[in-house]
């Protein structure tokens, strides 16, 4: 067989086992050598790592994974392809491929069984529809992984990585920089994909912390906060602050910028995340004086 990424191999798959481009699953293989190796080199693998895979298709990164690091456990939803990866890489006896939804999978406890104590590098090439939430869901639950490695829609990847005062910067920017340092890996054009998807993708490397950046009274507070300032971005923080999760009053909201030296007439777009935990710590504060 030819490589994986072949657009000829990928066709002669598709019709040995009749199987068809999920648009509801959000599937598309990469035909791109470069971008296999770029995620690679950008994921810093050595022959000891472990990986968790979401999403390993017909298995090209999944072979190259294989081929680096100590064990990789796959995640595949779609039950049509399973088949397919024990033809294109079931040689490797350190990979095991789960056919589940990552949504749905208890991770806490996959990941303990799977690696015991050694902390995997999630690495994936998430459908777009649900970035986001999958990303969320290892981070708010605190799965423990060391590093989240994974293609998602450019757009998406603008926003985790965004500054304070720019038009990509949000409450997904604040929530993702609390949790990890975000950087760039590499950048995926649409034709790197079959079929072809709309949009320009990125990988993005999310380095886990193991110490929040800011110290904060009550971590609800703090993403409550955030929550409000950005739910309406054209309110001042005054506004926004008092009419949203925090359930505080207008004058609860104008002590609490008081007390964190904040002006009134600020909007959340300005704050930087040491900003917000000052506000937060500030709001707990005045919540818990009534």
């Amino acid at each position: 067989m030819e490589r994986l990424t072949s657009p000829r191999t990928i066709k002669y798959i598709m019709e040995k086992y009749d199987f068809k481009f999920s648009k509801g699953l959000g599937q598309n293989f990469i035909i791109d050598d470069s971008v296999i190796e770029r995620i690679v080199d950008g994921s810093d693998l050595s022959a000891d790592d472990v990986v968790l895979e979401v999403g390993p298709g017909i298995g090209v990164m999944t072979e190259a994974l294989c081929e680096h690091t100590k064990k990789v456990v796959s995640i595949e939803i779609d039950k049509f392809l399973i088949p397919v990866l024990k033809e294109t890489v079931g040689r490797f006896e350190h990979l095991k491929v789960i056919n589940q939804d990552v949504l749905k999978v208890d991770l806490m406890q996959l990941v303990k069984d799977e690696f015991g104590d050694q902390k995997p590098k999630l690495i994936a090439n998430l459908p777009y529809y649900v970035t986001t939430p999958i990303i969320m869901k290892f981070l708010e639950e605190r799965i423990p992984v060391s590093d989240l490695i994974v293609m998602i829609q450019k757009e998406v990847a603008d926003r985790m990585v965004a500054k304070p005062s720019t038009k990509d910067y949000g409450a997904l920017s604040v929530a993702v920089q609390y949790f990890t340092e975000p950087m760039i890996v590499t950048k995926v054009s649409r034709g790197s994909f079959m079929p072809m998807p709309g949009v320009d993708s990125t990988v993005i490397r999310l380095k886990v912390r193991t110490e929040p950046p800011v110290v904060l009274l009550d971590e609800e507070t703090f993403f409550n906060t955030i929550k409000d300032a950005f739910g309406k971005r054209r309110k001042t923080l005054l506004n926004a602050l008092s009419s949203g999760h925090l359930k505080i009053s207008k004058d609860q909201a104008k002590r609490a910028l008081a007390l964190a030296e904040i002006p009134e007439i600020m909007r959340g777009e300005a704050l930087s995340i040491h900003e917000f935990a000052t506000l937060s710590n500030a709001i707990y504060t005045v919540k818990r004086e009534g």
